[in-house]
Parts: C-alpha cells; sequence; structure tokens
C-alpha cells in the first residue's frame, strides 16, 4: 500500500469488533512506533499494552466519565496503549528550556502515528485520547506519581460495517504557502 493511501485509509474508530488482536500484530505496531524520531534521540516513551480484560475495562472507564462520555467505545477496545512520558535525555530538556518548545509531546505524537500508521497496515483500528483520568490510570497500572501518560490509544478490528468516514480538512491552500507566510 502506498503510503498515501495508509494515511487516508486510517481514521479514529469508535466502533470495535470482539475479535481478539494478535501477539505477533502488537509486537509489529510497537516495532514501528520505537523506530520513531524524537528530538536529540531521547525517545521519552513507554508503552504500556493493555490487553488483560479486567485491567482494560478499569482502564477504559478512566477514559470517559459522568460529564465526558465520549469515550465509551473504549469498552468494545480489545487493546488499549497506553503512552508515558518518560524523563528525556539532558540535550532535548536543555533544548526544549532554551527554545521553549515540549518536544517530548511532539515525539509522542510522532511515535504515535507510528503505532496507528501499522495498525492500519496491519488491518486493524486505532484512535488516539487525550481525554482520560490520568490519576486514575496512574493507579491501575502502577504508574510512578512522577510521569505523566502522554496519550492513549484503543486497539482492534473496526466492527463490521462500520464506515470509512470522508476526511474533512481545510483546503490546501489554508494549511501551505512557499517562501513566506
Amino acid at each position: 500500500m502506498k503510503f498515501i493511501e495508509l494515511a487516508l485509509k486510517r481514521q479514529s474508530t469508535r466502533k470495535y469488533s470482539n475479535k481478539p488482536v494478535e501477539e505477533e500484530a502488537i509486537e509489529r505496531c510497537i516495532k514501528a512506533a520505537r523506530i520513531a524520531p524524537s528530538a536529540c534521540n531521547a525517545q521519552p516513551w513507554k508503552y504500556i499494552i493493555v490487553k488483560d480484560p479486567v485491567i482494560k475495562e478499569k482502564v477504559a472507564k478512566a477514559t470517559f466519565g459522568t460529564i465526558a462520555s465520549f469515550n465509551k467505545f473504549t469498552l468494545e477496545s480489545p487493546v488499549i496503549a497506553v503512552i508515558v512520558i518518560e524523563k528525556p535525555n539532558f540535550m532535548s530538556r536543555f533544548g526544549a528550556t532554551v527554545k521553549d518548545i515540549d518536544y517530548h509531546l511532539i515525539d509522542i505524537g510522532i511515535t504515535a502515528t507510528h503505532f496507528c500508521l501499522q495498525a492500519t497496515e496491519e488491518g486493524m483500528a486505532t484512535c488516539m485520547m487525550g481525554w482520560f483520568n490520568e490519576k486514575e490510570i496512574h493507579k491501575i497500572l502502577n504508574i510512578p506519581k512522577n510521569l505523566k501518560i502522554g496519550l492513549l490509544i484503543s486497539l482492534g478490528y473496526e466492527e463490521e460495517g462500520y464506515k470509512q468516514r470522508m476526511k474533512i480538512r481545510k483546503e490546501e491552500n489554508k494549511v501551505l504557502s512557499f517562501d513566506s507566510y
């Protein structure tokens, strides 16, 4: 599959089948995520793959509540990947301070994209989530208190009949210019 086809196929899926995800497919997603570039090669991430049904349900329930119930689809997802932000190396931290840019957040976005695109290549579906109860997930997964969670990614196979949505994006001339703003 050409890259543009892969990018067009990848979408945020919110309907999952109960088909289990193969260990080898998860390993390939992690391999793709692991080789993602990062500022000063800091690689400031650790993936926790949550697939035990009891633990996964607890984590899924920590992605929604009474006020925000839009992530309830995580209960259907057979796997949730939790990306923990690890301490970046010295050069990345130094550069971030000097430039006032959170490079570790950019790095998390890049690794998460690699993970999701590999999942798409595997015929699976994903949805990146930034809304979750971080404190609760820390407790459930025994994550050290000094570390932050960057993103959660639901992972599984789309429910049969789930439709590919039309990607609604800004026109090219709104997001691109050459040689000046």
